[in-house]
């Protein structure tokens, strides 16, 4: 296999409970990190909700001798509707939600990202850091208008509003990018709890290491807790092997 993973979670120094969940399944070549949403009800069961379903999509699809790659998205949407399933058995549960950003790695030359939410993907590729997906939030929306800059957006009061979660609609819009891999690439599949405190410099530095791919998981939720862990924090890194 091309592909080696490593990956961390950490409750952080605030939080009383993890509320992220994530999926690293080498096998299959399927990712993920989901971050339930803080403050609603019953977070860390939605996020454990949609990485169990994008697991077991993606299991039937390979059964059935159908690449995940081609039901990236559709695992998603059935992890919504799990989500909306679960609240409607329990109204303690309602308006719990998730965000989710999914990785598939079918092969060797390229990959697929399914994406809902501001949990993040990004790629390292000779020593450059390039974020792959674009954050479902207020502030980021601002960035786009060129209301806020990317500092103002970090610091703004209302940056963890998101704009698309799973488990609030009945139909979510999922993101879909596609790309080509080549050997020496590092994904990094994180939830905000890094990047709300870590900019995509002190990222790169990191991953830049020539330590083993667990040393720079640990190194960077290391990081995220010296600047404070105001969140939880998890990590999920996917390299393609030289």
């Amino acid at each position: 296999m091309p592909w080696q993973a490593a990956h961390r979670t950490d409750t952080g120094r605030v939080r009383p409970q993890n509320e992220d969940s994530l999926l690293v399944r080498p096998d299959l070549g399927v990712y993920a990190v989901a971050d339930g949403m803080g403050g609603h009800a019953a977070g860390e069961v939605a996020s454990a909700i949609a990485v169990a379903t994008i697991e077991q999509e993606t299991e039937r699809s390979a059964a059935s001798g159908q690449s995940p790659f081609d039901v990236a998205a559709d695992a998603v949407r059935a992890a919504n509707a799990a989500i909306l399933a679960d609240a409607h058995q329990d109204p303690a549960r309602q308006g719990m939600g998730t965000t989710a950003s999914v990785l598939i790695t079918p092969d060797d030359v390229r990959y697929r990202i399914a994406h809902v939410g501001d949990s993040r993907a990004y790629l390292l590729r000779d020593d450059d850091l390039r974020q792959i997906t674009v954050d479902h939030t207020w502030v980021h929306e601002q960035v786009r208008k060129g209301v806020l800059t990317e500092e103002g957006a970090r610091r703004h009061p209302f940056a963890s509003v998101l704009t698309r979660v799973l488990g609030t609609e009945q139909d979510v819009l999922v993101d879909v990018i596609d790309g080509d891999t080549r050997p020496g690439d590092v994904f990094l599949l994180c939830s905000d709890g890094l990047t709300a405190v870590l900019d995509d410099t002190t990222l790169r530095l990191v991953l830049s290491r020539p330590d083993s791919l667990d040393a720079r998981a640990a190194a960077l939720i290391r990081a995220a807790l010296d600047a404070g862990g105001p969140d939880n924090i998890t990590v999920v890194l996917v390299a393609h092997v030289p």
